[in-house]
C-alpha cells in the first residue's frame, strides 16, 4: 500500500497566507458555470476574496469568456442541456489555453447520468476535483479514507478535494487534512461551490495545485469559523462569511489553522 506523505500545519498555513495576500494584489478573473442556486453567493465569495467572476452559460460565449479568465469551475449543479453544451465548450477552452480548471460533480449519486458526463470530464484531467463522501463513493468505487482519496488521485492523475468533517486534500504523494469550519457551513446553500471557485482562484496564482486547494478550504473554513462567532443563524452567517473572507488576514489564518 502506498501511503502518502502527510503535509506539515506550517507549510499549509504559510502556503495559505501567501496565496491569499497574492489573490488581492492580482485579482484572477474566474470563470464559473455553477447550478442557478448557487451563482450569486459564489460571485460574491470571490468577490470578497479580491477575484473577478464571470458566470456565463450561453454557448455563444463561454469559449470566449474562458478563454480570457485564469481558471475555470465546472460545477455539475444544474445539470441542464445548455449547461452540459457550455461545459464541454468552456472544457475545450480551458484546455486549449492551458488553464487550471476544478471539477465539482455535484450529486453524481443522485443520478447515473450526471455520474457518466462526469467520468468523461475526469477523462480529461481536471486540475482539480472536489466533492463529498457520497459523490466520491460514487465515482471511486468505495468508502473515502485518506489512503482511498490518495489511491484515487493518483488513478486520475489529478487533485482531491474531499469536504467532511476534516477537509482531505491529496496529490496522491501528500496529503493534508483541515479541521477548521463551522457547522453552519452545511446550513447556507452554495457553501461548497463557492470553496470550489475559491480554489480555482487559488489555482490561479499557484502552480503547485496541492497547495492552491488546501490553501484555499483553509481560508473559506477559518472565515466560517470568524463568521459564526457574529451570527445568530444562517441567515446572519451568509453575509457574516462574505464579510470575513473580505477581512481574513494572513496572521489570523496561520494561527487558526487546524492541519495535520
Amino acid at each position: 500500500m502506498h501511503h502518502p506523505q502527510a503535509a506539515s500545519r506550517r507549510s499549509v498555513a504559510q502556503g495559505a497566507a501567501e496565496i491569499l495576500a497574492r489573490l488581492r494584489v492580482r485579482r484572477p478573473r474566474i470563470h464559473c458555470i455553477t447550478n442557478t442556486v448557487a451563482q450569486n453567493f459564489t460571485a460574491n465569495a470571490l468577490l470578497a476574496a479580491g477575484c473577478v467572476p464571470s458566470m456565463t452559460v450561453s454557448v455563444e460565449e463561454v469559449g470566449s469568456f474562458v478563454s480570457g479568465a485564469q481558471g475555470l469551475l465546472v460545477n455539475l449543479g444544474t445539470f441542464d442541456k445548455e449547461r452540459r453544451q457550455a461545459m464541454t465548450i468552456a472544457v475545450d477552452a480551458a484546455r486549449s489555453n492551458t488553464l487550471p480548471w476544478a471539477l465539482d460533480p455535484v450529486f453524481v449519486d443522485r443520478a447515473p447520468t450526471r455520474a457518466a458526463f462526469a467520468r468523461e470530464l475526469i477523462a480529461q484531467r481536471p486540475t482539480v476535483i472536489r466533492l463529498n463522501h457520497a459523490e466520491f463513493s460514487t465515482l471511486a468505487g468505495g468508502k473515502p479514507s485518506p489512503d482511498a482519496v490518495a489511491a484515487y488521485a493518483r488513478a486520475s492523475q489529478t487533485v482531491v478535494g474531499l469536504s467532511g468533517e476534516s477537509d482531505l486534500v491529496s496529490d496522491g504523494e501528500r496529503i493534508a487534512s483541515i479541521a477548521n469550519g463551522h457547522s453552519l457551513m452545511g446550513r447556507v446553500t452554495a457553501m461548497g461551490c463557492a470553496g470550489s471557485a475559491l480554489g480555482v482562484a487559488c489555482l490561479a496564482i499557484e502552480p503547485d495545485a496541492f497547495v492552491a486547494t488546501a490553501a484555499a478550504l483553509l481560508i473559506l473554513n477559518i472565515a466560517g469559523e470568524l463568521a459564526a462567532e457574529k451570527s445568530a443563524g444562517p441567515g446572519s452567517f451568509a453575509t457574516s462569511i462574505i464579510d470575513a473572507l473580505y477581512n481574513l488576514d494572513g496572521p489570523t489564518l496561520i494561527e487558526r489553522a487546524k492541519v495535520s
